[in-house]
């Protein structure tokens, strides 16, 4: 198969900053569509992988491109091709390959299938070369993998929405989280400012919890009735066994036990957000109220399709600076400071 090269901003090493770069790009098979990407929301995961910091996971092969929040444009489709055209607006999330044979698949569980292939750091059965994300000029993918976008979103915020989106639509949807109900948002960063709007937006009583008073007037602003600090004994014990759902989006080390005392008897808390050390679990935490605990990553491709169609009809999209691609690294720098509200977008025109 021949490829074509593409500029693209890459990490040389895990210590070298994002710079430009060329790399190859697949011609596309007649099941392709080829994208021109005009927006790249940058997301944690692409500065944990560009430096490495999951080698306990999966070891970075460089040169590695991240991103994997990608809304384009379709400059051609492969023969094969029926649902996409020429200039329609597309987006592609986290996964941009699989079997589609496989339980997983056929449920339409394609994050789960052992065959799924990463957009960034998976390898392309085609070419037998890594596969480079998003931060590029253009992408060529399997159109099951391609998702249609809103026009009358603004297209930098919807970037956003195909993985920060996806990771907290996915299990406010799975544990039915609506009306009636009180659900929880734990930090009120990239995930979890989403998590607040389709809480919120899904009918439930919306309380988000966090450490830092300054961001009561954001919580509010994004669609919370209630905000907890977390920090404050007397504010958590006003809440002890009331809630039906807790979304967990913080990456660092905290107290888990102390949410789960949140809950209502049969209360879920799922963690979306993963620090680097294991969690300390109280078992009576759990025993005594039959609740649980469940983790979720993205969703299918389906239920990401759904997800952004709800996100069409409810006028959702993420809060986000757009930045130029020269200032991905500074990015990455206020990224790891939590210095951004509350995503960024990079405006892949800048990188012509």
């Amino acid at each position: 198969m021949t490829t074509t090269t593409t500029r693209a901003y890459a990490a040389q090493s895990a210590t070298s900053p994002l710079a430009s770069a060329t790399i190859p790009r697949r011609e596309p098979t007649p099941r392709d569509v080829k994208i021109e990407i005009l927006f790249c929301g940058i997301c944690h995961s692409d500065l944990h992988y560009a430096r490495n910091e999951w080698s306990s996971l999966m070891q970075t092969v460089y040169p590695c491109v991240p991103g994997h929040e990608i809304v384009g444009r379709v400059t051609s489709v492969g023969s094969a091709v029926t649902k996409f055209k020429p200039g329609d607006l597309v987006g592609v999330g986290c996964l941009v390959d699989a079997d589609l044979s496989c339980p997983h698949c056929r449920a339409g569980n394609e994050q789960f299938s052992p065959t799924q292939v990463w957009t960034y750091g998976g390898t392309d059965k085609h070419l037998g070369l890594p596969t480079y994300g998003g931060y590029s000029e253009r992408i060529v993918v399997d159109e099951h993998f391609v998702l249609r976008v809103p026009s009358y979103l603004p297209l930098a915020a919807v970037a956003p929405l195909l993985c920060a989106g996806i990771t907290t639509y996915s299990p406010l949807r799975h544990w039915k989280v609506g009306p009636g109900q009180k659900a929880g948002i734990v930090g009120l960063g990239g995930l979890g400012h989403m998590g607040v709007k389709f809480a919120r937006a899904f009918g439930a009583h919306v309380v988000v919890f966090t450490t830092s008073p300054s961001k009561k007037d954001d919580a509010l602003r994004l669609g919370a009735h209630e905000v907890v600090l977390s920090r404050n004994a007397d504010e958590m014990n006003k809440h002890a066994s009331s809630f039906d759902f807790i979304l967990d989006a913080v990456a660092a080390a905290h107290d888990v036990n102390a949410y789960l005392n949140l809950l209502k008897v049969d209360g879920n808390l799922t963690l979306v957000g993963a620090p680097e050390k294991p969690h300390a679990i109280s078992a009576f935490s759990l025993i005594m109220g039959r609740r649980s605990l469940s983790g979720s990553p993205i969703g299918g491709i389906a239920e990401t399709q759904e997800m952004l169609d709800f996100c069409s009809k409810q006028n959702i999209t993420a809060d986000v600076e757009v930045i130029p691609i020269q200032k991905a690294n500074e990015a990455y720098e206020r990224m790891a400071k939590g210095d951004v509200k509350y995503r960024f977008s990079i405006d892949m025109a800048s990188l012509k």
